[in-house]
C-alpha cells in the first residue's frame, strides 16, 4: 500500500481497497497475451506493467513503472 500527494495538494492512497485513485491499465500487447491465455480466472491475470494513479480533485495521472514509487510520467489536463 502507498500514498503520495498530488501536485494540487491532494492526499492519494491506495490502502483502501477497492479505491477510486489506482487504476488498472494494460498495454494492447499485455492484453492480447492475457486474452490468447487457455485459461482465465481471477487469480492469474498478471497485473499491468505500469501502476497508473488519478487524482480525484485534478484529474492528474501519475504513472509509475512497475516496483517503483517515482513516478516516471506526470499528465495533467489542459482544459
Amino acid at each position: 500500500m502507498a500514498r503520495m500527494e498530488c501536485r494540487c495538494g491532494e492526499v492519494l492512497s491506495n490502502s483502501t481497497v477497492p479505491n477510486n485513485i489506482e487504476l488498472r491499465v494494460y498495454t494492447e500487447k499485455e492484453w492480447d497475451s492475457i486474452m490468447e491465455s487457455d485459461t482465465i480466472e481471477t487469480w492469474n491475470i498478471p497485473l499491468p506493467t505500469y501502476d497508473v494513479w488519478k487524482c480525484p480533485r485534478c484529474e492528474r495521472v501519475y504513472v509509475f513503472k512497475e516496483g517503483s514509487d517515482k513516478a516516471i510520467k506526470i499528465y495533467a489536463l489542459e482544459e
